[in-house]
This record gives structure tokens, C-alpha cells and sequence, in this order.
């Protein structure tokens, strides 16, 4: 009896679980989408709606579309001011000695961190990727620690990392979401598409031999607004992509895993793409210099300054859907002046509860915080005589 219960109860999980992917794909293919991929995902990056999955969650070998930690992490390290672009790397004998997708680099060889990157980004280059593996991380072993640690701290449940380049290797592995957790953090790096949206470029500085670098992602050409991010191949993996282009004010990231051809992967990454286009549209929020908020320094109210917007915001919103645009500004209150054009906090933006933006926000003049005791003092003061006349 008891047993007749278990298996009663796991097959209804197994039923649930079938009618659920079916579901998920149906409505897709309701569209008109059918991918031929092992799996699949469409996310509207900036607030990371899935508009398509399938399989999303299963694991399979990355290929080179593991660089996206890669790049992820030199990109972070460049931005926090730990590296810099102009930083020379010697190459070492074992990035050197790496195969598949090289951008042919000698051992002994001094390129910048931005050469390197475009070898990453450009040519998916294993050599390019261990040279800067090595340059962060002092080993490329000790450098997967910190992609795994990255992984962990973004919520990638679904993945393990064994090497930097993608190189097919026992237990290295992720999924469509975890790819798209990653490359929606590397877009929050936008000097990174001057790299990944590149189609050829050749560096010749300190070469007798100029390298010769061509994008490995077709669709930077022959798609209408495609800039990065990354594909792979390895006969383990097939081939997969974690694609990104922007139209019109709205981007859109779709991934693919385990297409058998990539011309399918090609296909079926545009067919998200552009379904992603078709659902979504650009709104916009605030201009640049609009004002914001009147920030009072004092109790009297007299001593105040306008908290203005430092940038243009315009976001992505689901085509037909209802949408209530809230706004909280915060500012910096350790301060106590603040000078005209000053970066004094941030405003942080919602749509329907959920936060979907911050952009910096600027002092439209000089103004200085008065003291606390004598500001209630004079306020005091003046509310007395006010309320004896």
C-alpha cells in the first residue's frame, strides 16, 4: 500500500513536470517559435523577464561562451580601478600553448589588458583568455576560484567552472539561465560591446606580423543592432551563443545551448530576438538636467537645493502592459555642503513595486547643511513670535 503511494505521488510530479514544459514551449510555439537547441532562453535583460525558456536549467558543457565570466570579472576589475586597460601582460608559455581558438600569441610577448580583450571578445581566444586569467588571478587556477566565487555570489546554481576558456573538461558545465545571469552582469559593463559588437579588427603594435582578429559571432554582422556577446563550440557542447542587439531603445539577450549546426544556433538565437522585439518597447523616464526632487537642508525650509538627473533614462516595457512609474530619491546626508554639479546621490525608479533603474542625480548649486542646534534654535525662535502675533 504504502509503496502503491509513492508511486502514485511520483508520477503525478512526473505528469505535473511534463504539462509544465510543454506548456512553457507551447505558448512559445503558439508564436510561432520552435527552436532545435538542446536548450533555450529570451530575457529582457534590464529587469530580467524570460519571455521564452526551455530546458533552461539543464546543464550542459558552455564552450568558449564561458569567457562571459571572463571578461566579466576583467571588466569588474577595470571599472573598480584594480587594472587598467593600458596595463602590460607578458604572455606566458602556458597561454601560449593553449588550442582551439588562439589569437597567436608568443610566449615572452607584452600586450595591453584591452588587446587581450579583444582577443577574448573578438576571437574567442583561449590564449588571450589565460593570459588575463593569469594577470588577475595571479594562476589560471586560482582565477576559476574567483569565477566560481562570482557564480556563486550571482545566484548561478546551475554551474561549475574547470577552466577559463571553455575548453572541454570533466564537471565543467552551466545552464541557459546561469548564462544569462552572467551576461546580464557584464552588460551592466557597456564598454565591453565595444569589444564583443567588434566584427574585425587587427592589432599590429609591437608585431612583425600584424593578428588578424574576426568575430566568431556572425550575427554582429547580419543582425540589426547584435553587439556581443559570445559564442562556443566543442564537439561535446555543439554550438551555443549568448546573443544581445538593441533596437529602438530596447535590448534583448537570448541564449542558446546544444544547437547540432550554426547556422541553426544563428537562427534560432535571431528568432528570439526578434519575437523579444516584437513584445517590447523603449518608454522614457527623465531626461538629462530634469528636475527631481527639492532636497531641504534645514527645518525653516530655506536652505534647500534641486536634485536634478545626471543622465537620460528610457526603459523597456512590455508592449500593452500596465505600467506605474514611481520614483525615490536618495542622497547623500554625511554631507554637509554640496557643490553645484556635484554627484550627491542616486534615484531609483520602479515600475509596479519592482526597482528597474537608478541613475545619479546632481546639486543644482552651492548649499551647505545647517547646524543642527542652532537651525532649531532660529526655527524655535521664529515659531515663537509667530504664534504670539
Amino acid at each position: 500500500m504504502k509503496k502503491r503511494i509513492i508511486n502514485t505521488v511520483l508520477f503525478t510530479l512526473l505528469v505535473a513536470l511534463f504539462v509544465s514544459s510543454f506548456n512553457i514551449r507551447a505558448k512559445a510555439e503558439g508564436d510561432g517559435i520552435k527552436v532545435e537547441a538542446k536548450s533555450a532562453l529570451l530575457v529582457e535583460p534590464s529587469t530580467g523577464k524570460i519571455l521564452y525558456e526551455y530546458n533552461s536549467h539543464e546543464k550542459f558543457a558552455p564552450a568558449s561562451v564561458t569567457k562571459i565570466m571572463t571578461m566579466l570579472l576583467a571588466m569588474e576589475a577595470i571599472d573598480s580601478g584594480k587594472i587598467k586597460m593600458t596595463d602590460k601582460v607578458t604572455v606566458s608559455e602556458n597561454a601560449k600553448k593553449m588550442g582551439g581558438s588562439t589569437m597567436l600569441l608568443d610566449t615572452g610577448e607584452i600586450r595591453t589588458v584591452e588587446d587581450l580583450l579583444k582577443g577574448i571578445g573578438i576571437a574567442s581566444g583561449n590564449d588571450a583568455a589565460v593570459a588575463m586569467a593569469e594577470y588577475l588571478g595571479g594562476s589560471e587556477e586560482a582565477f576559476v576560484n574567483m569565477m566560481n566565487q562570482r557564480a556563486q555570489a550571482l545566484g548561478m546554481k546551475d554551474t561549475s567552472f574547470k577552466n577559463c576558456t571553455g575548453l572541454p573538461e570533466d564537471n565543467h558545465y552551466t545552464s541557459a539561465y546561469d548564462i544569462s545571469l552572467m551576461s546580464r552582469e557584464l552588460l551592466k559593463h557597456p564598454t565591453i560591446l565595444k569589444y564583443t559588437g567588434t566584427y574585425m579588427e587587427t592589432i599590429s603594435e609591437g608585431r612583425r606580423t600584424p593578428i588578424e582578429l574576426v568575430n566568431h559571432n556572425k550575427l554582429v554582422r547580419f543582425f540589426k543592432g547584435c553587439d556581443g556577446l559570445k559564442t562556443g563550440f566543442t564537439n561535446e557542447a555543439k554550438y551555443c551563443i549568448s546573443a544581445t542587439a538593441s533596437r529602438d531603445g530596447v535590448r534583448m539577450l537570448s541564449i542558446i545551448m546544444g544547437a547540432p549546426t550554426y547556422k541553426i544556433r544563428n537562427r534560432d538565437a535571431s528568432m528570439l530576438l526578434n519575437y523579444g522585439f516584437s513584445k517590447f518597447e523603449s518608454k522614457q523616464i527623465v531626461k538629462k538636467d530634469d528636475e527631481l526632487e527639492k532636497v531641504v537642508l534645514n527645518k525653516s525650509g530655506d536652505k534647500f537645493f534641486i536634485a536634478k538627473a545626471s543622465e537620460d533614462l528610457s526603459i523597456s516595457v512590455e508592449k500593452g502592459s500596465p505600467c506605474k512609474i514611481t520614483k525615490k530619491v536618495i542622497i547623500d546626508q554625511n554631507k554637509k555642503e554640496y557643490k553645484k554639479g556635484e554627484l550627491v546621490g542616486y534615484c531609483e525608479y520602479s515600475n509596479n513595486g519592482e526597482v528597474i533603474a537608478k541613475i545619479k542625480v546632481y546639486c543644482d548649486r552651492d548649499a551647505k547643511r545647517s547646524s543642527g542646534f542652532f537651525d532649531s534654535l532660529k526655527f524655535n525662535f521664529k515659531n515663537l513670535f509667530k504664534h504670539s502675533i
